[in-house]
Formats: C-alpha cells, sequence, structure tokens
C-alpha cells in the first residue's frame, strides 16, 4: 500500500458515486445511475473502475463480537528499525485488521480482533513480539465501540 498522498482523479459524478456507496453499498446501480445522471450501465462501469482502480472496496462490515472476537484491542508498536518494513511483516498476520506507520509516541499502531483473551496473550507473544525490530508492545484494550463508520465522503 502506498503511503504517499495522491490526489484522486474523481469528477464529481464519481465522487457522488463514492458518497452513495457509503451510505449503501448495495445500492442498485439503476438507482445510482439515476442519482447521478448516469445509465445503469454507466453507473457500473464507473464502479468497476474505480474497483480496478483500488480507489473503492465494497465489503461487508461485521459486528466482531456477533462473530465471536470477544476481544478487540489497539496495539501500539516501538520498534529499533524502519517501522516500514515491520509494518509490511506485521499484515501478514490474519488477525490484524490494520496496521499504520505512525510519527507519535508508537511507530506502528495495528488492530487487533481476536476471540479471547488468550488469543490476543499468544498473538503478542508468539506472533507480534517475535518479530525482529519490535522493541515494545502496548495494548489498548476495547471495553466498548461506541463509532465506527465508513461514511466520512470525498474531497
Amino acid at each position: 500500500m502506498s503511503t504517499t498522498p495522491k490526489q484522486p482523479a474523481l469528477d464529481d459524478i464519481s465522487k457522488r458515486i463514492v458518497e452513495l456507496l457509503q451510505e449503501d453499498g448495495r445500492r442498485p446501480y439503476a438507482e445510482i445511475g439515476r442519482e447521478v445522471g448516469l445509465s445503469e450501465a454507466a453507473a457500473r462501469q464507473r464502479v468497476q473502475r474505480m474497483t480496478e482502480a483500488g480507489i473503492i472496496q465494497i465489503v461487508a462490515v461485521t459486528d466482531p463480537m456477533q462473530l465471536g472476537f470477544h476481544r478487540m484491542s489497539m496495539i501500539g508498536i516501538r520498534v529499533s528499525a524502519d517501522p516500514r518494513t515491520i509494518a509490511e511483516e506485521l499484515t501478514k498476520i490474519p488477525e490484524l485488521a490494520y496496521v499504520v506507520v505512525t510519527l507519535g509516541t508508537f511507530d506502528i499502531l495495528v488492530e487487533a480482533v481476536c476471540e479471547s483473551d488468550e488469543h490476543l496473550i499468544d498473538l503478542i507473544a508468539t506472533r507480534i513480539r517475535t518479530i525482529p525490530g519490535i522493541a515494545h508492545t502496548e495494548s489498548l484494550l476495547y471495553a466498548g465501540l461506541y463509532k465506527d463508520l465508513y461514511n466520512w465522503g470525498t474531497r
């Protein structure tokens, strides 16, 4: 994943399509087309092009608790090596839903989605802390999720 900011080459119609899909990712192409002044086929083509370009991804957002993942945690990681290299290694761990290099107290932040406390402990002790260059981890256990939105719009 590139970390260099890029100005997306989206016109106003494509931006509006993104916003409509952020509201409801299952919205029919015919409805999207009507909303933005395109045919159903043209709306479908635009969505396909944006998906292929990596601009959008249409997925089902789930409630981890209802799927048996009862322990979520943000883990701050300090490293003694290039954080970008270690972040790439961390992306290989399936339990990590989010991996980002930061420029603050921690070098890397990851979000872990686990079945239990024991699963989280095992993840940290045997799969995260054993990566060469990781000097310190700090876990911030989630006690309650109050807001988790994906409809921040476009620029």
